[in-house]
């Protein structure tokens, strides 16, 4: 074993990155960790040799935070193994919002009350001002060890890894860790443990449920106060707890991860739909309609089988299963072994077909039907059909992650001379409709061409460099992720942050040259020869359920009048007014106006109560003066106030001019 730093450096043998930024006058209380060369590493570290650039890195800049919080999670870890010897540990990683680490314990959940424990016994070992320690190690020494520790999940994991094999220290807590950590344990006096969540060994279901505890760091207890005040705001807003308290949705264990709508969740859900097929009428896209099921050929043919099957569903029909068993039945072949390879081609040659999980399979089938000419591109296919995908029960959550959706999905197929344009119309649209949504803080990414991937590197270069030039030509700002791509094509990446300032990736639009290649896909050209089109895909929203639970969050429930599924209610001071009360609703909804009547023997006071608590955007009262004037005593939710006595034309007005979306009135207005 030796500990950093180790090898020559650019000073001395000895020197490391405390020592370089002390001699340079850049070292205080606040540094961290330092960037070499743009590469962050601890300050223990040793300065690599040829170094040009040493920047410190302070608690408060943004590149600490990752290190404070990973270096917070292993604190937890250490406390929680004092307090519960015989607990094993998994993962512990920073997190964007905060950290979490994975325990097996013995004896099972952690309580409300291990949690306050835990958080103590982390202020002592901050306290003590244990300094991190960076060990490397060699393999066999290192499998020892955790072997010796009864450490096995860690064991498991060290033998997935490769090249140069480290553990940290502080004090006499030790873990399998890559680093970097903050200088000591003082760093870390803002950090707070929130809650406890299971979750299966490597996102596997098949593997051990482990515990999950969740915490959150900061650099100061002001930043941490701020945060902790988010999270609170954040539960209340929780689209599942919404969901339910405005009976939108809800779920089932025999169509597990598959959302039902309500009528009034219905309505949302479609309007949000409705929206987007609005936009295609004036952009110029034709909405289609594909098969849900397929021949696994069409899977094999454009790649998904293989690089995507562990999260498809697969349909067999009784006969093929028939088949299969009676082939598994037979005795093998002289010289014959049955093995599960062998049996796994035996039902692959039975259960023939797959639940798509994706449209553009589809889509290049419909496109390849007949032979195009270039007069009829761009030709831009939209479909909202349902999708399916397996996801793990472990990573499912509310309708964020679900395995029954659709998408407000779109395939262009175009020209590489029409790519710039199709990709800079696009990007209008999406923030045409993120503006139509009030989102208002949008950021680009372009993630690039993963490891795994499909078609040679030219293709790729032609994709990454056309996905560019688009976001460029809008004179966007962008950033890279590398390696994040498609296994079939670089993308666009829309993250958005909603009223909370949390970020969300929602749209994206892809470059796929390799799709068209493997479907063989064709148009005649002007020179009368065939020539292969490129194809995009594009989507605004996403998943349209992840879209309408992000929604559903960004506006705590209050839905524009525009999509909430009940714009008005009309409430009764007695049963005497019940029926006029029901003739104006009557004469509101052929005017389109979503409308409902509270006629309960309930006081109104709390049937206003009742309204306000399902956000209904206009409160309509209705007495003896309201009669009269053929009209309705209005409140607003949105101005919070009371707006008083509108005719019935009047409230029709009112709403019908709210029942557009807000581009779409400007338009009108204009």
């Amino acid at each position: 074993m030796r500990t950093q730093p180790d090898g020559p450096t650019a000073m001395s043998a000895a020197e490391n990155l405390q020592e370089h930024l002390e001699a340079e006058g850049k070292l205080d209380k606040k540094v961290v960790a330092a960037r070499v060369d743009g590469v962050v590493k601890d300050l223990h570290s040793a300065v690599p040799e040829g170094a040009t650039e040493v920047v410190p890195i302070r608690a408060h800049e943004d590149d600490a935070l990752a290190i404070i919080r990973h270096s917070t999670a292993h604190v937890m870890a250490d406390a929680v193994q004092r307090l519960f010897p015989g607990t094993k540990v998994a993962f512990g990683p920073a997190t964007d919002d905060g950290f979490y680490y994975d325990y097996d314990r013995p004896e099972g959940t952690f309580s409300e009350d291990d949690l306050a424990a835990i958080e103590a016994e982390m202020k002592k070992i901050i306290e003590e001002d244990l300094p991190f320690r960076r060990e490397v190690m060699q393999r066999e020494e290192l499998k020892a060890l955790l072997e010796s520790m009864g450490e096995s999940y860690k064991s498991e994991h060290l033998d997935r890894l490769e090249g140069e094999l480290s553990v940290y220290k502080h004090g006499d807590w030790i873990d399998l860790c890559e680093g970097p950590h903050v200088p000591s344990t003082r760093f870390l006096a803002a950090f707070k443990l929130t809650h406890v969540a299971g979750a299966y060994w490597r996102g596997d279901e098949r593997n051990p449920m482990l515990q999950r505890i969740y915490g959150t760091a900061f650099a100061n207890p002001k930043l941490l106060k701020k945060h902790l005040k988010q999270i609170e705001e954040a539960k209340k807003r929780d689209h599942r707890k919404i969901g339910k308290e405005l009976d939108l949705f809800t779920f089932h264990p025999w169509a597990p991860a598959s959302p039902f709508f309500t009528a009034r969740g219905a309505a949302i859900y479609n309007a949000l739909i409705d929206y987007v097929r609005g936009l295609y009428g004036r952009h110029g896209y034709d909405e289609i309609i594909t098969p849900q099921i397929f021949d696994r050929k069409l899977f094999e043919t454009s790649g998904h089988l293989p690089s995507y099957g562990e999260n498809m569903f697969f349909a067999a029909t009784l006969d093929g299963l028939n088949e299969a068993a009676a082939e598994l039945a037979k005795d093998p072949k002289e010289g014959e072994e049955r093995t599960p390879e062998s049996c796994k081609h035996i039902i692959d040659e039975h259960v023939r077909f797959g639940v798509k999980p994706m449209n553009c399979p589809s889509h290049c089938l419909l496109f390849g039907s007949q032979l195009k000419s270039y007069r009829e591109l761009p030709l831009r296919y939209a479909d909202f059909g349902r999708l399916h995908r397996y996801e793990r029960s472990g990573v499912t959550q509310g309708m964020t992650r679900v395995r029954s959706f659709a998408q407000d999905d779109g395939h262009i197929f175009c020209t590489e001379e029409q790519l710039p344009g199709e990709i800079g119309a696009f990007i209008d649209l999406v923030f045409e409709v993120y503006r139509d949504f009030d989102f208002h803080d949008a950021r680009i990414a372009i993630a690039t061409r993963p490891d795994e991937r499909l078609g040679d590197d030219a293709i790729w270069d032609k994709a990454e460099q056309a996905l560019i030039a688009g976001v460029e030509a809008k004179g966007l700002p962008y950033e890279i992720l590398e390696g994040e791509g498609a296994f079939y094509g670089p993308k666009v990446e829309f993250h958005l942050k909603d009223a909370l300032g949390r970020p969300w990736q929602l749209g994206t639009v892809q470059a796929d040259f390799t799709l068209p290649e493997r479907f063989e896909l064709e148009y005649v050209g002007a020179d009368n020869d065939r020539h292969r089109p490129v194809m995009l895909h594009r989507a605004v929203l996403g998943s349209v359920e992840r879209f309408y639970a992000v929604l559903i969050e960004h506006v705590a429930g209050k839905f524009p009048t525009w999509l909430a599924p009940e714009q008005l209610r009309i409430v009764t001071v007695a049963s005497d007014f019940d029926a006029f009360a029901h003739e104006a609703a009557a004469e509101l909804r052929k005017a389109g106006v979503r409308v409902t009547v509270d006629d309960s023997n309930e006081r109104l006071g709390a049937k206003i109560r009742a309204a306000r608590l399902m956000r209904v955007p206009y409160v309509g009262v209705v007495g003896g003066k309201e009669v009269e004037a053929r009209g309705l005593g209005v409140r607003s939710r949105d101005e919070n106030k009371d707006i008083g006595l509108l005719t019935l034309d009047q409230v029709r007005d009112r709403i019908v001019q709210e029942s557009a979306p807000p581009s779409q009135r400007a338009t009108n207005e204009s």
